[in-house]
């Protein structure tokens, strides 16, 4: 998943230095809400295994 959001980023950041603006934006925001999915995820993993004595 953190994969994708890098290669998105990637993405948008060429689009943007191609003058593409609104591809840019949309791709941007893409990888800026499944950053967030990702962080969630981690942090209740985190949790998890903290609470199981990991």
């Amino acid at each position: 998943m953190l994969s994708f959001v890098i290669t998105a980023l990637v993405i948008a950041l060429l689009a943007a230095i191609l003058g593409f603006t609104g591809i840019a934006k949309g791709i941007a925001a893409i990888a800026k809400f499944v950053f967030y999915i990702f962080l969630v995820v981690f942090l209740i993993t985190l949790i998890i295994g903290l609470v199981s004595g990991f």
